[in-house]
């Protein structure tokens, strides 16, 4: 199984519900480009917070200087990045890729990150965060995906619950909710075994 989080926007939580996935199918983790934060990276974050042994965790094929989008951080390094560039690590395990940014966040001056989904080959786990805004870019998200015949397994709701923001997403998207994720005051690793076993099932 090949997965690809992504989220309706940044800081929406995927790192957190990337490390949930990661656990729950004792998977790989792969984070093709991180942009700031080289020194505490979102893989060393994910790392941290797995318990399993059979997990591993794959270098990032850029790693920029800057927390910017990509395509600006890639600049500022003097670096360009191309589709080509990346490469699929090579597993016989399932493997759970994280996005940069949302869809539409720019890598190059032609490519979004929702052309490396289309070159992965992965389904899809977008990551939806309710805020005023929110049900216009999960849709916009799910019809994007949609649109590029990229398939969605399903959408995860991250922190406080919005029942009417959330059952109106799922039923103008017809994509199915595989759980949410309740704010939590301390993400450890027994925060994110409670929730990998939650999600074994739906997964």
């Amino acid at each position: 199984m090949r997965i690809f989080v992504t989220g309706i926007g940044t800081d929406v939580g995927k790192t957190v519900i990337s490390a949930i996935l990661t656990e729950a199918l004792h998977a790989d983790y792969w984070k093709p480009i991180q942009a700031g934060d080289l020194d505490y990276s979102d893989t060393n974050k994910v790392e941290d917070l797995i318990s399993n042994s059979k997990s591993n965790f794959h270098v990032e094929t850029f790693r920029l200087n800057h927390p910017m989008s990509p395509h600006a951080a890639a600049e500022r390094d003097d670096v360009e990045i191309h589709l080509n560039d990346f490469q699929i690590p090579i597993t016989d395990n399932h493997l759970i890729i994280e996005g940069a940014g949302g869809l539409m966040v720019p890598i190059n001056k032609k490519d979004c990150i929702i052309n490396l989904i289309k070159e992965s080959e992965a389904e899809v786990i977008l990551v939806s965060r309710n805020y005023l805004g929110s049900i216009n870019h999960t849709i916009l998200s799910v019809e994007a995906l949609k649109n590029r015949n990229i398939p969605i397994k399903g959408i995860i709701f991250n922190g406080s619950e919005n029942k009417d923001t959330e059952s109106i997403i799922i039923s103008m998207c017809g994509a199915p909710c595989l759980g949410r994720v309740d704010e939590e005051e301390n993400i450890d690793k027994n925060v994110i075994l409670k929730y990998a076993q939650r999600f074994r099932e739906a997964l």
